[in-house]
């Protein structure tokens, strides 16, 4: 008889392997894999575009990103993720589905995507070099500012990017989120992209 594990395990779980790689010497990339976070799709109902607005409001305090930005508050950042939709991703339970639907309830449909996406954090002195190998967005400061968020693909896969804060050392944080079936091809990618600026491979259990 065939035995089946429930255990929730990573897509990067075999292939993301801590530490240095690459070219040798202090590092220009940093890859960081964020594990156990909640991520919920918001989207607006038919002609509840507004209502979905104003129920954002009220849950969050802050109004929710009508344009490519990600919105963040304490205890959670609001991406976004298309018109009239955007993503709820943060930690410990008190933004998940369950929590959301109440406040959603007549206005947006909502969506659970916390096992369906990885999110990885990308910084350094190299990251634009990395990056501008794999997507044709301008990540210049002045174009891509601190909370700039995009839906776009790299290297022909769909993700969701998005610039957090700066580092403590003034460095860039890119975050994106990749859909799991595609995250271990990807992450391979951004590898062999990188590899060049030497890499420090990571995972944490903090948001960026």
């Amino acid at each position: 008889m065939a035995e089946f594990s429930w255990e929730v395990r990573s897509p990067l779980e075999r292939a993301l392997v801590a530490g240095p790689y690459g070219a040798r010497g202090d590092a220009g990339v940093s890859l960081t894999e964020i594990r156990n976070f909640d991520l919920v799709q918001v989207m607006a109902r038919r002609g509840k575009a507004a209502d979905m607005a104003g129920a954002a409001k009220a849950r969050f305090g802050v109004a929710a990103p009508a344009r490519p930005e990600a919105v963040q508050i304490s205890d959670a950042a609001l991406i976004w993720s298309g018109p009239d939709q955007f993503l709820v991703l943060s930690k410990g339970g008190k933004h998940a589905i369950e929590q959301l639907s109440q406040a959603f309830a007549s206005s947006a449909s909502l969506s659970d995507q916390s096992h369906a996406r990885v999110l990885i954090s990308i910084s350094g002195a190299k990251v634009r070099a990395m990056l501008a190998k794999l997507s044709s967005i301008d990540l210049h400061p002045a174009s891509f500012p601190i909370g700039a968020a995009a839906a776009t693909s790299m290297d022909h896969t769909s993700v969701t990017l998005w610039r957090g804060n700066d580092r403590t050392d003034g460095q860039a944080v890119f975050n994106l989120l990749v859909f799991a079936t595609f995250a271990e091809s990807l992450w391979h990618t951004m590898l062999d992209s990188a590899a060049e600026y030497g890499v420090t491979i990571a995972r944490s259990e903090e948001l960026a």
